[in-house]
C-alpha cells in the first residue's frame, strides 16, 4: 500500500456512509445487521447448503474495494482471478489462466485464458476484461483498496490477443503468483458502464466463477446458485447456497443447534459455545493465523510519542490471563507482528512477555507518573472480553484506565474526523488478502496510509526508516536474503509498538458432519464451500 491514501479517497471507498463503514469492514467486518429471520429452503434439502456468517453482508461487494469478511468470502465463490489460491493452504492454482508462471523471477508473465470461460450473463471472458480490471487496480485516480497490493511492483497489463495477456513488472516479484487472487477479473461490458461501480458496491455481481448471486438482501441473507456455464477447476458442489448474516452470537449459535437446526455450518463461533456444540455432535475446528487484537497509540499525543511508554503498556498486559479467561485457551501471545506458524515468523528482537516490573521501570525512565488512559475499542464480543484484563494490568502498574467499547462504525467515525484519542484496541486479519509478510505489513504500514494517519506516525523519521526497509525487502529476489530483510523490519515494528498485536487468536467454525463434508476451517473470517458437499 504505497500510494497516497487521502481522506477523500477513503470516503470514496464507503460512499455516503462515510469512512467508518469501510473501516468496519477491514476490521474483519465486525459491524453488521441484526439476526436474520429470513431464510431460503429447509435443513433437509440436499441441494442446498445453509450457512450462518457472523459478519454483516451490507458492506461493499466491489471486489476491488471491499475488505468485508462476508463479501470477500462470497466473492471467492462468484469471481475468479487469473490465478487463485487454495483458501487454506494459500497455494496458487490456475483459475481463468491455464497455467502457473514458469519463472517466478521473470519481470514479464504471459497468461493464456481458459477456453470456454464465460461470464454469468453468457458473454465470453476476454483479454479486454483482464486489462480493464488491472487498469482500475493500478489507476492512481481510482486509488482502489487492492491497488495497494499491486502498485509497488506491477507496471502494466497488456493485451497480446483475445486469449493472451502480459503482466509487466517494475522488478522481479516472486510473491506475485498468490497475490493475483486478490485481483478478481471483472467484465468490462458490465462494469465499464456509468455508475456500475456503485452498483457493484451495492451487491451487483457478474463473475465467471462456479456460483452466481441469486439474491442479495443486506442485513438478512445472500443466496447463490450453481453456474451451469462454469468450466473451471473447482465447479459448484451443490445447486444452491443460502448465507444468513447473523452478527448476534447467541442467535448464530441457535441457528445450528439442536436436531431441527436449519443451517449446516457457521463461522465466528464463540469460545464459550465450543464444548456445547461438540456435545451435540457438531465438528468445531479452529483456524490459526493472523487474526489478532492490536493496540494502536496516538503518537501525536504525549506521552505516547515516547516509545518507552508504548512498550511499557505492552509489557504490563497479562496476556496469559487474557488467553485463559477471555479466549478460553484459543490464543497465543504475540511474539512478532506475524503469528506463530507463519513461514516468516521469528521471535522479534523485542517480545512483550508479561513483565510489570519492566513496565514500571520504563514509565519511570520516561518520567511518566499519574497516567490516565481512556482505551477506546470495537465492541466485537471477544475483544470486549479481553478488555478487563488490559484495564486490570494497567491499573497494576499505576495507570488509571477507563474502557470505552463501542460500535465499530462509531469508533472509526471519530477516528476519521481526527478526533483526539489516546489508545485503541481493535481486531484485524490481513490473511483475508493473503499470507506473505510484505502484504501483511502493507495492510497497516504504508506511506500516506490511513492507519499511519490515525496513529499520527506517518511522516516521522522512524516511519520513513521502516518504509525504506520494507521497500528494500520487497525488491530482493533471493529468498534467504529477503527473509533476513523481512525479519529486520519486523523487529523494528516490534520495537516501535505503534500498532502492534497483543494476542493472535483462533477463529472457530462449526459444522454438522452428518450433513456436510469437505469443510475446512479458515484462519480468517468467513467460510469456503468450494469443495464442500451435502451428505
Amino acid at each position: 500500500m504505497s500510494s497516497e491514501f487521502s481522506r477523500r479517497d477513503f470516503l470514496r471507498y464507503s460512499g455516503a456512509s462515510g469512512a467508518a463503514a469501510f473501516i468496519a469492514a477491514t476490521l474483519s467486518a465486525c459491524s453488521g445487521g441484526p439476526a436474520s429471520t429470513g431464510s431460503v429452503g429447509a435443513g433437509s434439502d440436499k441441494d442446498l447448503i445453509t450457512a450462518v456468517i457472523g459478519y454483516g453482508n451490507d458492506q461493499s461487494w466491489d471486489p476491488t474495494q471491499t475488505a468485508s469478511a462476508f463479501a470477500m468470502a462470497g466473492i471467492n465463490h462468484v469471481y475468479e482471478g487469473l490465478l487463485d489460491t487454495d483458501p487454506i493452504t494459500r497455494e496458487p492454482y490456475p483459475a481463468l489462466a491455464t497455467a502457473l508462471p514458469s519463472d517466478l523471477n521473470a519481470t514479464t508473465w504471459t497468461f493464456t485464458l481458459r477456453d470456454g470461460a464465460t461470464w454469468h450473463d453468457g458473454q465470453p471472458v476476454t483479454a479486454d476484461d483482464v486489462v480493464f480490471t488491472f487498469e482500475r487496480v493500478l489507476d492512481p485516480e481510482a486509488n482502489v483498496l487492492i491497488g495497494n497490493f499491486f502498485r509497488t511492483w506491477l507496471k502494466e497489463v497488456k493485451k497480446v490477443d483475445e486469449k493472451n495477456v502480459e503482466l509487466v513488472f517494475k522488478y522481479a516479484f516472486p510473491d506475485a503468483a498468490p497475490r493475483l487472487t486478490i485481483a478478481k477479473i471483472m467484465p468490462k461490458h458490465v462494469f465499464g458502464q456509468p455508475g456500475a461501480w456503485d452498483q457493484a458496491k451495492g451487491g451487483k455481481a457478474v463473475g465467471s466463477g462456479p456460483y452466481q448471486l441469486a439474491a442479495h438482501n443486506p442485513k438478512s441473507n445472500t443466496a447463490f446458485e450453481a453456474f451451469d456455464g462454469y468450466n473451471g477447476p473447482r465447479p459448484a458442489t451443490v445447486k444452491k447456497m443460502n448465507w444468513l448474516t447473523i452478527v448476534d452470537a447467541a442467535a448464530r449459535v441457535a441457528k445450528i443447534s439442536g436436531g431441527s437446526a436449519e443451517a449446516q455450518i457457521a463461522d465466528n463461533i464463540p469460545y464459550a459455545n465450543v464444548d456445547q456444540l461438540k456435545q451435540q455432535g457438531l465438528t468445531v475446528e479452529g483456524g490459526k493465523g493472523m487474526n489478532h487484537m492490536f493496540l494502536m497509540f496516538n503518537t501525536g499525543t504525549k506521552p505516547f510519542d515516547d516509545v518507552r511508554v508504548r512498550q511499557a503498556l505492552h509489557y504490563a498486559i497479562d496476556k496469559q490471563k487474557m488467553i485463559d479467561v477471555a479466549l478460553k485457551g484459543h490464543g497465543t501471545a504475540s511474539s512478532s507482528f506475524l503469528n506463530e506458524g507463519h513461514p516468516d515468523h521469528q521471535r522479534a528482537s523485542v517480545v512483550y512477555d508479561y513483565d510489570p516490573d519492566k513496565a514500571k521501570a520504563l514509565l519511570r525512565e520516561a518520567g511518566v507518573t499519574d497516567l490516565t488512559i481512556n482505551l477506546m475499542a470495537v465492541n466485537v464480543s471477544w475483544i470486549v472480553d479481553c478488555l478487563p484484563t488490559i484495564a486490570a494490568s494497567w491499573e497494576a502498574v499505576g495507570v488509571k484506565t477507563t474502557l470505552e467499547p463501542q460500535d465499530t462504525a462509531a469508533l472509526f467515525t471519530k477516528m476519521d474526523q481526527m478526533q483526539d484519542y489516546q489508545a485503541v484496541a481493535a481486531a484485524s486479519n490481513p490473511n483475508q488478502f493473503g499470507m506473505d509478510a510484505d502484504l501483511i505489513l502493507h495492510y497497516n504500514y504504508v506511506p500516506g496510509g490511513l492507519w499511519m494517519k490515525y496513529a499520527h506516525w506517518d511522516g516521522t523519521k522512524d516511519a520513513e526508516k521502516l518504509f525504506a526497509m520494507m521497500d528494500e525487502a520487497g525488491k530482493e529476489t533471493d529468498k534467504a536474503q529477503r527473509t533476513e530483510l523481512i525479519h529486520k523490519y519486523l523487529d523494528f515494528v516490534a520495537e516501535q509498538a505503534v500498532l502492534y498485536p497483543v494476542v493472535h487468536n483462533e477463529l472457530m467454525t462449526a459444522y454438522d458432519p452428518k450433513k456436510l463434508s469437505g469443510v475446512r476451517a479458515q484462519p480468517y473470517p468467513g467460510i469456503t464451500l468450494l469443495q464442500a458437499k451435502r451428505t
